[in-house]
């Protein structure tokens, strides 16, 4: 008989899930009576742990983008007999407008899944480069967002744990380090995890904030476990309003739909000159799947030179 079809499992008294996935809320250490959110959180074996460390006190707020995920979680919830957990589904980018000051935030971030080839070998073969750009935008908004929606007052939480099951630099550490840079007011802490390897300060001619040590990350080869990686912030009062100059957000306009991330053809940077035809070939394509009447290749390019 397999382990999700026994007779305790289906009366909640379990859940399944890899080692890796408990780390992230050991890290979080959520306390009872606290408001929790998890932004990615289907298919609710995180919010099921962070529900019976909170005893069913508090409230759990287990958001999830894809609508259709949400049956899972619903499911597990109402399986392992959480009480204290409100399911809903909005683009992670929306908090903290929908909802905010939260004593903790868990970002289980969507991620490239590199950790988990050993299950998933697709993996290998299935991303390109471009879904690697694209994913770390993603991550890096939605670090900030989650920094954004906790109460830096808050009494006995003010914290948020990230992680990944990637073992990429680009979707950990530098998003990590990018989110230190864009929130002075947050600081990396401990994660207590009395395991793991530190996080890299130093990659390939890149520099970080040396606190990155702090952060863990954890290797099939070495821990027995699914590839990951955890850091912990506390986020702290902000300081007295001084003028900051915004830089360009590079990642303004990426997109999470249902069937991956997509981007308007002026999300990504390139160098208008050399990429002029492509950048055309990509509005057209646009406009087209808009729905509006675009010209064939063919006749663009004879009206261009003409």
């Amino acid at each position: 008989m397999r382990l999700g079809a026994t007779p305790e499992y289906l009366a909640g008294h379990y859940m399944l899930q890899a080692a890796s996935s408990f780390l992230p809320v050991i890290a979080l250490a959520p306390q009872p009576n606290e408001r929790v959110l998890d932004m990615a959180s289907a298919p609710g074996g995180k919010t099921t742990h962070m529900a019976a460390l909170m005893k069913n006190t508090g409230l759990v707020f287990a958001n999830d983008s894809n609508k259709a995920r949400t049956k899972s979680l619903s499911a597990n919830v109402h399986r392992l007999g959480c009480k204290n957990v409100v399911v809903c589904s909005y683009d992670g980018r929306e908090f903290p407008k929908v909802l905010g000051g939260f004593d903790r935030v868990l970002l289980d971030a969507p991620c490239s899944g590199t950790g988990v080839i050993s299950k998933d070998a697709s993996v290998k073969t299935n991303k390109s480069e471009r879904d690697f750009t694209l994913l770390s935008h993603l991550q890096k908004q939605l670090i900030l967002c989650a920094i954004d929606s906790v109460d830096a007052a808050s009494k006995t939480g003010g914290y948020i744990v990230y992680s990944t099951c990637s073992v990429t630099v680009d979707e950990n550490e530098s998003v990590v380090d990018y989110a230190l840079r864009k929130r002075p007011n947050a600081k990396l802490i401990d994660t207590g995890l009395e395991f793991g390897v530190p996080g890299f300060t130093r990659f390939r001619g890149k520099t970080f904030n040396e606190k990155l040590s702090l952060t863990r990350r954890f290797y099939p080869h070495v821990h027995n476990m699914d590839g990951f990686y955890v850091a912990k912030i506390k986020v702290e009062k902000k300081q007295k309003k001084t003028e900051v100059v915004e830089e360009e957000d590079e990642m303004e306009g990426v997109v999470l739909t249902e069937e991956g991330l997509e981007a308007p053809a002026d999300a990504v940077k390139f160098d208008e000159n050399e990429d002029k035809e492509y950048i055309e070939e990509s509005k057209r394509r646009h406009r087209k799947k808009l729905g509006y009447r675009v010209k064939p290749r063919d006749q663009t390019a004879v009206a261009a030179a003409g």
